[in-house]
């Protein structure tokens, strides 16, 4: 019997940290095409499940793959379309240096220093990280990544090397370092092509790093005016028409008004109906109270 890993899905546990939010509005789908996005802090609006105990258990930790997200009313206070982007968290960076480990020189990669690495400026915190890359235009290379397979802190050192043509600065990997040196993959050459080696990076070249816990997440929220009480109470609730002033009135579930029309018709000179009209008023009449009516 064969045994092996089984299931195609792993529910996410990342942190609000690790995640960037993005807000897009639109008043209505027919409007004018804007790329305005705004960011917003993903800790304020995306919030952890934890694990239900059992009797007598404490301590089992979130409820992975399950996040709670909060709309702000100070944002979400118009009827239109809100479009929410939740993607990994994206760090710029600038590439230090493409080069050499001096124990194992056949072993190439890119060093960075950790300015504004949070928790990833440790010996393995890069592992798994996306790496794509700018050109010199400012322009992200499309459709083009590499996989961080190492991450270690390291520190330079100066080798004497007889060919001339080879970079004198290799690495040695050092804890108290204050560089980063990453192997990526793919990094040798394929059958195809044994000369050619794949593109790590050049030195000064700008990149941008991402991890992959989770995949990017587009949700679509749509606020109306009506939700879907209001418009069972007006389908379903009470409701009552006045025949001498021609008031309707509708009520809620605790038969409170809730909405009020004037009904009447329109005539031509020859006093044949013409259109017959319900128009919302401005001001409601109070005397049409629901008990009252009905207790008469």
């Amino acid at each position: 019997m064969a045994t092996g890993n089984y299931g195609i899905k792993r529910p996410a546990d990342v942190s609000p940290s690790d995640m960037e939010m993005f807000l897009h509005y639109t008043p209505s789908r027919d409007a004018n095409f804007t790329d305005s996005f705004t960011k917003l802090d993903p800790g304020a609006y995306i919030k952890q499940y934890s694990t239900p105990s059992d009797a007598g258990t404490t301590g089992i930790g979130i409820l992975e793959g399950m996040y709670n997200l909060s709309l702000d009313p100070a944002i979400f206070n118009s009827r239109g379309i809100y479009t929410i982007y939740i993607r990994p968290r994206q760090i710029i960076k600038q590439i230090v240096d493409c080069g050499n480990l001096a124990a194992l020189p056949e072993v190439k990669g890119i060093v960075l220093d950790q300015s504004n690495l949070i928790g990833e400026a440790v010996n393995g915190g890069l592992v798994g990280y996306r790496i794509e890359y700018f050109d010199s235009a400012g322009q992200k290379l499309r459709n083009f990544f590499r996989i961080v397979t190492s991450s270690n802190l390291c520190e330079p050192v100066n080798q004497q090397l007889s060919n001339t043509t080879q970079k004198s600065i290799r690495y040695n990997f050092n804890d108290g370092g204050s560089l980063l040196f990453l192997t990526l993959t793919p990094s040798s050459a394929p059958n195809v092509k044994p000369n050619a080696e794949p593109f790590l990076g050049s030195t000064g070249q700008q990149i941008v790093i991402s991890n992959t816990f989770f995949n990017p997440v587009s949700i679509e929220i749509e606020l109306g005016e009506y939700d879907f009480d209001s418009l069972g109470t007006g389908l379903f609730g009470n409701q009552t028409k006045s025949i001498q002033d021609g008031i309707y009135t509708i009520y809620n579930g605790d038969n409170d008004i809730y909405k009020q029309y004037n009904l009447y018709e329109i005539k031509d000179n020859f006093n044949e109906s013409l259109y017959e009209i319900r128009e919302q008023r401005t001001s409601i009449d109070t005397t049409k109270n629901f008990t009252d009516i009905t207790s008469l």
